[in-house]
């Protein structure tokens, strides 16, 4: 049985093969999952950047999810990419992930109007809400019209009645600010990476903040260090 403790190392975003039909290539992508893991990584993570999970019908990402589960086989974690441009169909998604058996969620915003912070805390707080799973906060603000600014961070890490649920929220990835200033939060939240590395307006920002696990930008997450 997979736990929490296998969160270590490198989960790489798996690509999603996708035939002219738009029938998912089961063959191909459990093949992609065996080879990745006698490869030596540490998790998989479908519906990331690299599965083009935008492109993909609801139908398909679950397929997708559904293959590479069985493919791993409990062997390693699968942390599967949640996205949508609105909660309640957020969180269903990351519901179904969870009952198909995910060991985590990838929790990312898609936003077509710029939404305030208190719209995109309350999209993370109720997926973190919806699932007994580890969540992993994704923004990218390049390819996103609505960041995940630090003030929501901070928010998200903090201990209060209205989000007692939210240490299941692990950690951060692919983020473009000065996570550096976000330490405490990340501390709070047992989720503080030895050094995250983020893109920061077209150069690499590094910030040490710490104990625990979370991650760093590139074609997959990568867990870091844990509590001491």
């Amino acid at each position: 049985m997979v736990t929490e403790s296998h969160f270590h190392g490198v989960f790489p975003y798996l690509v999603s093969p996708v035939r002219a039909s738009g029938e998912v290539d089961a063959a191909v992508l459990a093949r992609l999952c065996d080879d990745l893991i006698a490869a030596g990584v540490h998790g998989l993570t479908p519906l990331g950047s690299t599965g083009e999970f935008a492109y993909l019908s609801w139908a398909q990402r679950r397929r997708v999810v559904e293959v590479v589960v069985e493919a791993a086989h409990g062997r390693v974690p699968v942390v599967a990419g949640v996205a949508s441009t609105t909660i309640a169909d957020a969180v269903s998604q990351a519901r179904e992930f969870e009952r198909l058996g995910c060991s985590g969620i990838l929790a990312i915003l898609e936003a077509y109007f710029p939404i305030p912070d208190d719209g995109v805390f309350a999209y993370f707080k109720a997926i973190a809400e919806a699932v007994s799973i580890p969540v992993v906060l994704y923004t990218n603000p390049n390819f996103q019209r609505s960041d995940l600014s630090l003030p929501v961070i901070e928010r998200l890490s903090r201990p209060a009645p209205d989000v007692e649920t939210l240490p299941a929220v692990r950690g951060l990835v692919d983020a473009a600010a000065p996570l550096a200033a976000c330490g405490r939060a990340f501390a709070r939240l047992g989720a503080v990476a030895e050094s995250v590395v983020a893109p920061r307006f077209g150069r690499l920002a590094h910030a040490r903040l710490g104990n625990g696990f979370a991650c760093h930008c590139g074609a997959g997450l990568s867990f870091h260090g844990g509590p001491e």
